[in-house]
């Protein structure tokens, strides 16, 4: 089991001072420290960054172009590989040929350390940009099979249902041959065997599940794989799910960070986002189902150490943390994605537990024979 970092680039409100300079203020702060966080874990054994694309997210997420930080990332790491957690592949966000223009360039200038996401985004995000709900999930796929074949061929045309494209050479190629490891992110049920079933590796979630759910999911994608009809000539069979973390010396020192006043801004923020921007365009029978729990968490209902009780979470000293991350892997987790810069944790403290997850559980985690360090070396052969 490998430990990741997946950064959204938090910038939580309030900001101090008026608009616009209190945002723009934060929001330069949140890249500057992120970037110094991402160098450190360079240096200590984890094994993948991805950056998010999501549009629109005020404070939780203001990580709207990954591909210009895992640029400026690919010259300031040696060791880390480059996720995109995700690239949007419905064609408004993105045409296919630049998905597979600027997934390729990352791969060319980081040496093949790229790692693939794809996904179609939410109703908010898709409205603002025009994408044909309905079509998404079909369109998704005509485009990971449409940008597959732009990196695999000299030159590339097609009359495909979404897509009429002239024959056009699409450089560059990925240094990864034939192509970086794809990926799908599924949340809703069901879609963790989408992504078996076509060879996809599975990018999820614990945050907003108890492990137990976690580990059906999982279920749900082993079985699917293992008679999978892959999609690219790169079948990949992994498992990786992104959490909450906060590592210090004592619990008592995670408490003086403010670990739980960052961790209900959290899922506060999803909560009044969601029922602000993302129920408006579900049916209505999905927002009466989706409503009551988000409402609870919007109002402050809950006890933010609930989730770390039940794993949902992995907050604590090195030893509570270890236990946490082996009950990951026991359930079949190939990655966990430590979302470490949340909230309005310090700077100091995040950068703290990555130096405790990297010195203190790596280590700990190899011990029990459990591989944590990158196997595969990337090859343009």
């Amino acid at each position: 089991m490998k430990l990741d970092l997946l950064y959204e680039i938090d910038v939580p409100k309030p900001w101090p001072g008026e608009f616009p300079e209190n945002q723009r203020a934060a929001e330069q702060k949140a890249y500057r420290e992120a970037l110094e966080q991402i160098k450190l874990a360079d240096k200590l054994g984890f094994h993948t960054v991805w950056l998010v694309e999501h549009h629109f997210r005020e404070g939780r997420s203001h990580s709207s172009a990954p591909e210009v930080t895992l640029g400026a990332l690919s010259q300031a790491t040696e060791n880390l590989r480059l996720g995109f957690g995700v690239t949007l592949l419905p064609h408004q966000f993105h045409h296919p040929a630049q998905n597979a223009e600027r997934v390729a360039t990352l791969d060319v200038l980081s040496g093949g350390r790229v790692e693939w996401g794809t996904g179609r985004s939410t109703p908010m995000e898709q409205t603002a940009f025009r994408v044909p709900i309905e079509d998404s999930r079909e369109e998704w796929q005509e485009a990971i099979e449409t940008i597959v074949e732009m990196w695999e061929n000299e030159y590339y045309e097609c009359d495909k249902k979404f897509l009429k494209f002239p024959k056009r050479m699409v450089t560059p190629k990925p240094v990864q041959y034939p192509h970086p490891p794809a990926w799908m992110a599924a949340t809703s049920e069901g879609s963790s065997a989408v992504a078996g079933k076509l060879g996809l590796g599975l990018l999820t979630f614990a945050i907003m599940q108890p492990v137990e759910k976690l580990a059906s999911h999982i279920r749900q994608y082993r079985d699917a794989a293992a008679n999978a009809t892959p999609i690219t000539r790169v079948k990949t069979n992994k498992v990786a799910a992104y959490t909450l973390v906060h590592c210090a010396e004592s619990m008592d020192q995670c408490e003086a960070n403010g670990v739980w006043d960052s961790v209900w801004w959290w899922y506060q923020n999803l909560s009044e986002f969601t029922i602000k921007w993302e129920l408006p365009h579900l049916p209505p029978e999905e927002q009466e189902k989706a409503f009551p729990l988000l409402k609870k968490h919007a109002e402050g209902n809950l006890n933010p150490k609930a989730f770390n009780d039940v794993d949902m979470i992995i907050v604590g000293d090195p030893e509570r943390c270890l236990e946490k991350f082996l009950k990951y892997e026991a359930i079949g987790c190939d990655q966990v994605l430590c979302y470490v810069q949340f909230g309005h944790l310090p700077h100091e403290s995040v950068m703290k537990t990555i130096e405790l997850l990297g010195k203190e559980i790596i280590p700990e985690l190899e011990k029990r024979g459990i591989e944590t360090s990158m196997t595969v070396k990337a090859s343009g052969n």
